[in-house]
């Protein structure tokens, strides 16, 4: 990656909608030398462009998760588990006394402290030895995330995590909108 790719990747991160002809008077570069550098960043897999969501504009809440997890089994078992969460914003594996973190989203306070509490829960999986939850305040750099709409809206009858929320207390009292991956869920995402 040279100077020249810093340039188009900066300009791409302000407006991932720039033209070629706009990256060309950022670079110097012609439209089809623009062209061809974006292509060789994709194909390298150095960039990608995807559609970010600002949650303070549709007024969610997030958090971050902090796990110290027991084995690498129960590691795996957790990543398979939430690979397919709508809540699920970014998880990471990290050294040190926590060894998973992960962000996540709800649409308002109820439902974040079932997330933090309940069965459905990145928390409540087996072979977690401690963890500590905190909801994010004020986001001060850019309140744009990769919420992953994709997986919302998928009209399953069960969680991708194999929780059945009818059952849970909190969403039979409208404490939870549910989950957005099923056909009952109630919320915005």
């Amino acid at each position: 990656m040279d100077d020249i790719d810093r340039k188009i990747i900066s300009q791409l991160q302000l407006d991932g909608r720039a033209t070629l002809e706009e990256l060309g008077k950022i670079t110097g570069l012609s439209n089809m030398g623009v062209k061809k550098r974006v292509a060789k960043l994709f194909e390298k897999g150095i960039l990608k462009i995807s559609a970010l969501v600002n949650i303070e504009e549709l007024n969610l809440q997030a958090a971050v998760v902090l796990i110290e997890i027991e084995s690498s089994e129960a590691m795996q078992r957790l990543l398979d588990r939430f690979k397919n969460c709508p809540r699920v914003v970014h998880i990471f594996t990290a050294m040190g006394g926590f060894n998973i973190i992960a962000v996540v989203i709800a649409e308002d306070q109820d439902t974040l402290e079932s997330i933090s509490v309940e069965k459905c829960s990145l928390r409540s999986s087996e072979g977690i030895r401690r963890s500590e939850f905190y909801p994010i305040g004020n986001i001060h750099y850019s309140q744009f995330l990769p919420v992953r709409e994709y997986l919302a809206r998928k009209g399953m009858t069960h969680t991708p995590c194999n929780v059945d929320c009818i059952t849970c207390n909190r969403y039979k009292t409208e404490k939870c909108v549910g989950c957005p991956a099923t056909t009952y869920y109630r919320g915005i995402l």
